[in-house]
C-alpha cells in the first residue's frame, strides 16, 4: 500500500471526520474562557495550536482504542464488519502503536497548557479508552462517552484559564446530554445486532421508541443548558440567535427518525450534528467578536 493509501486507512480507521463533533465545543470553551478571563475572545496562538493538538490527539488514541478493543464484536456486525482493524488492513499491533503516540503527543499538548490540564490526563485517559469496555456492562455506555466528549469543551475553558468555572461545568453538560441523544440515535441502528450478542445499549434495553424517546428528551435539556451557557457567559443576542438555530436543528433531527423509519438516522447522526457544532462555533465567534469590539 502507498503512503497516501497508508495514511487515508488510518484516517478512516479514527473516523477523522467526525472531529468536526467535539473540536468546536473545545473552540467555544476556549474562546468563551478567554472572553471571562481576558476580556477579549482572541486567546492566543499557543493556546489555539495547543489546543487543536490535544483534541486531534485525544480522539485518535479514543477512536483507535475503540476499534482495536471492538474488532471482534465489528467482525460480527455485517454492518461494522469492514471496519480497518477486523477486515486486515490495520493490524491489532499498528492500532495500538498509533494509541500509543496519540497518547505521547496528547501528554506533550497538555504540558504546554497548563498544570491542570497535564494533572487531569490520567483521568482523561480512563474515559478516552475505557469507553468501548463500558458498552459490555451497561447501557448507561451512551452516558460514558457524553462525559468523555464533553471534556473537550471543558477542557477548552480550562486551557484558558486554569481552573473551572460555572460556564465550564454548564458547557461540559450540553456536551453531555447531546451526546447522549445522538448516540442512542446512532445505536437504534444496530439493535437486533446488539440484543443477539449482548452489547449493552439504551436501545437494546428499553426498545427503539423508547430509546428515541429518551434522546428527545436527552436534546431538550441540551437545548435549555445552551442558554444556561449562554446566561452564565453573558453572551450576546449572536450567541442566543445559534442556540436557537441549534434548537432548529435537533427537532429537525427528530423529525426524521422515528420507530417505524430508520433510514435517515445515519442523517441525523453525522449531517444534522456536524451542523450542529459548527453553528455552535459560529455563534460563539460572533459572540466573542461582538463583545470584544464593543
Amino acid at each position: 500500500m502507498s503512503a497516501t493509501g497508508r495514511i487515508k486507512t488510518y484516517l478512516e480507521l479514527v473516523k477523522f471526520e467526525h472531529t468536526v463533533f467535539a473540536l468546536p465545543f473545545a473552540y467555544a470553551g476556549m474562546l468563551l474562557a478567554s472572553m471571562s478571563a481576558r476580556g477579549t475572545g482572541w486567546p492566543g496562538w499557543h493556546t489555539l495550536i495547543w489546543v487543536t493538538v490535544a483534541m486531534a490527539a485525544a480522539r485518535t488514541a479514543a477512536m483507535g482504542a475503540n476499534r482495536v478493543i471492538d474488532r471482534f464484536i465489528d467482525a460480527r456486525n455485517p454492518r461494522t464488519a469492514g471496519r480497518e482493524v477486523p477486515s486486515g488492513k490495520v493490524s491489532p499491533a499498528q492500532a495500538w502503536t498509533l494509541v500509543g503516540l496519540s497518547v505521547v503527543v496528547l501528554a506533550f499538548a497538555a504540558a504546554q497548557l497548563n498544570p491542570l490540564c497535564l494533572v487531569l490526563l490520567p483521568l482523561a485517559l480512563v474515559f478516552l479508552i475505557g469507553y468501548p469496555y463500558t458498552k459490555r456492562y451497561t447501557w448507561l455506555c451512551h452516558v460514558w462517552l457524553g462525559i468523555t466528549d464533553g471534556a473537550a469543551a471543558a477542557g477548552g475553558w480550562i486551557a484558558v484559564t486554569g481552573h473551572f468555572d460555572p460556564p465550564a461545568w454548564a458547557l461540559w453538560a450540553v456536551v453531555i446530554f447531546w451526546m447522549v441523544g445522538l448516540d442512542v440515535i446512532y445505536a437504534t441502528m444496530d439493535y437486533r445486532f446488539d440484543l443477539a450478542n449482548g452489547v449493552k445499549s439504551i436501545p437494546a434495553r428499553f426498545g427503539i421508541p423508547r430509546a428515541l424517546k429518551i434522546a428527545a428528551v436527552s436534546h431538550a435539556l441540551t437545548f435549555a443548558l445552551l442558554l444556561l451557557v449562554g446566561v452564565l457567559s453573558g453572551a450576546s443576542f449572536w450567541y442566543y440567535l445559534a442556540a436557537l438555530a441549534m434548537g432548529g436543528i435537533l427537532f429537525y433531527e427528530h423529525r426524521i427518525v422515528n420507530p417505524d423509519d430508520l433510514t435517515r438516522a445515519n442523517v441525523a447522526f453525522f449531517d444534522a450534528n456536524m451542523w450542529l457544532a459548527l453553528t455552535m462555533l459560529a455563534g460563539v465567534v460572533a459572540d466573542v467578536a461582538w463583545r470584544t469590539l464593543t
